[in-house]
């Protein structure tokens, strides 16, 4: 008797790196089914996706579903993102996307195709308990990971883990069928932002607000054209006074429509709060390394939990641009250890 094949459900999204995955996949001998999420209102762009999406199955031979999460996107990611904004944080909404939606309830979706495992295009690797980095440095997307639960990972595939981002092109560009998906535009890091967060930001709420500059005295040094504008770190489209060098934002505060800033040397920090840590009961004193934005460095560092749940990262080296709302993210060499959601800094 013929032996069952293992199904695997793909996320596609009409790209490279989920079209060469399926691919991948399918030469490894899983039974493929594949997915496309919709999970936010525009339909060119899901029209343009999803028939990108369909061709790659009916080359591969595959079937192919859509799946609607614009509800539950907009409950757990895209309505999160603006309330952040509107409280004068930085949110992230990739890594609480993929918690709650690729691998929730994709996951969940799977469960009902009878698939055994989920598979993305993610850059990562895992060895069935812990998460570890991608081998292309340069695309790795475990910092965006770091709050799934990781009892799934038995049951999630990430076949370019061990690829490069040049390697996962060419590849496609050998298969006449394949080949446009070589070349074609990358997609912007977050799907919902076709220019700037702030265009998103217009269509829920007054973003243009003149307000002050503050120093970090809390004197009046200037004024700026609306808090949402910006970001901890952003150094442009505020006027301060008398000001013979650049100024950079070091807080927000939201309620009074005020910015703070700063030079830089005084923006440096080198301690960092967090809450809502994703770690094992068993690490709540501990040594590691800190990323507190996806595209900056490892810092060595100390990190500390209370017993409800509030931490606080003793760093090695100050950084700039520590922003509440976005994720300290913690390692061991390659392996992801977990993380939390950043409060404050000083």
């Amino acid at each position: 008797m013929k032996e069952k094949r293992e199904r695997v459900l793909v996320g596609m999204s009409g790209g490279v790196d989920s079209t060469v995955t399926a691919k991948l996949l399918q030469e490894w001998g899983y039974d493929v089914v594949g997915v496309y999420m919709k999970l936010h209102d525009n339909p060119a762009y899901h029209e343009r996706n999803i028939e990108r999406v369909r061709h790659v199955a009916e080359y591969l031979g595959i079937e192919v579903s859509v799946l609607d999460l614009t509800d539950a996107f907009k409950e757990a990611v895209y309505d999160p993102f603006v309330e952040g904004y509107r409280r004068g944080l930085t949110p992230n909404p990739c890594a609480v996307c993929n918690r709650h939606i690729k691998f929730g309830r994709m996951m969940e979706y799977a469960d009902e195709l009878g698939c055994d495992y989920l598979a993305t295009g993610h850059y990562v690797r895992h060895d069935g308990r812990n998460i570890l980095e991608a081998v292309d440095e340069t695309k790795d997307q475990s910092y965006f990971l770091f709050d799934i639960d990781k009892s799934l990972l038995p049951r999630i595939l990430f076949p370019l883990g061990e690829w490069r981002k040049e390697d996962v092109k060419a590849y496609a560009a050998k298969i006449p069928a394949l080949q446009a998906f070589a070349t074609q535009k990358e997609s912007s890091e977050i799907c919902f932002v076709e220019t700037t967060y702030v265009d998103v930001l217009k269509k829920h709420m007054n973003v243009d607000m003149p307000g002050e500059v503050l120093d970090t005295e809390g004197n009046v040094i200037g004024h700026h054209k609306g808090y949402m504008h910006y970001t901890i770190g952003k150094r442009r489209g505020f006027f301060v006074r008398g000001a013979q060098e650049p100024h950079y934002v070091s807080r927000i505060i939201a309620e009074k429509n005020q910015i703070v800033v700063t030079k830089k040397d005084t923006l440096l920090a080198d301690r960092i709060y967090f809450d809502r840590p994703n770690l094992p009961d068993s690490m709540r004193d501990f040594e590691c390394e800190v990323k507190i934005r996806y595209r900056t460095k490892k810092i060595p560092c100390r990190v500390r939990i209370d017993e409800e749940g509030q931490g606080t990262i003793e760093l090695q080296e100050p950084v700039y641009g520590v922003a509440a709302g976005q994720a300290a993210v913690f390692y061991e060499g390659p392996r992801l250890l977990g993380g939390g959601w950043i409060t404050g800094a000083e």
